[in-house]
């Protein structure tokens, strides 16, 4: 899954960065409210994480402008921790609030949170003929036991499970595995899918020529 960070502190910035990715997301950046709102209109995100005081354009400018033609799911990221902050986030759109300091096991179980809502699996698990995706885990099972995945090919399997019954373009797969310093896109699809063909069946990931590429139903 891909997200964008709008942090103008560079400290907390690459923090929350090097965790997400750690937790295998891809991660693109921004430093203030314009350079944000542009890379939100510019590329498709799972998720927005977003600072409120942030120098150029403040958060609820960002927020404001960002919910007149976008709906991807934004957890706002503030020290105003008055009541009155929250509700003001809320009632602008934001999809969740979280004050700072903040533990980023919190920040993570939010998003996890937030993209599985938005792409109505609130439950947190997708059951994929013998295979069961735990979205929460990261993980895919078979009877019970983790079937060895990659980071990478998990995060495959994962987007085409939440847009099961869809066809999905190899552009939709790089506007949401990779960020905007990945390009080794190309050559990585073509060999992720066939690397997890070996593992769950030749069958279970489907090609459309042409079209691009969906879960077995």
């Amino acid at each position: 899954m891909r997200v964008l960070l709008i942090e103008d502190h560079p400290t907390i910035r690459e923090s929350i960065a090097r965790a997400l990715r750690g937790s295998n997301y891809a991660v693109d950046l921004a430093a203030d409210g314009k350079e944000g709102l542009w890379k939100a209109e510019d590329s498709e995100y799972d998720a927005i994480v977003l600072d409120v005081m942030l120098p150029v354009m403040d958060g609820w400018e960002v927020l404001s402008r960002l919910r007149k033609r976008d709906r991807t799911p934004v957890l706002m990221l503030t020290a105003l921790d008055a009541v009155e902050d929250r509700i003001r986030g809320l009632d602008e759109g934001a999809d969740d609030y979280l004050a700072k300091p903040f533990e980023m096991d919190e920040l993570e179980a939010r998003l996890r949170a937030l993209i599985r809502r938005s792409a109505g699996h609130a439950q947190g698990e997708i059951s994929l003929g013998p295979y069961l995706l735990n979205l929460n885990r990261k993980q895919i099972t078979r009877m019970g036991e983790p079937v060895p995945v990659t980071a990478l090919e998990y995060a495959l399997i994962e987007f085409l499970a939440i847009n099961r019954g869809k066809v999905v373009s190899r552009t939709e797969l790089y506007e949401h595995l990779f960020d905007e310093e990945d390009s080794s896109f190309s050559n990585t699809l073509d060999v992720r899918i066939s690397k997890i063909r070996a593992k769950l069946g030749k069958d279970f990931i489907v090609t459309h020529r042409g079209l691009g590429y969906s879960i077995a139903d």
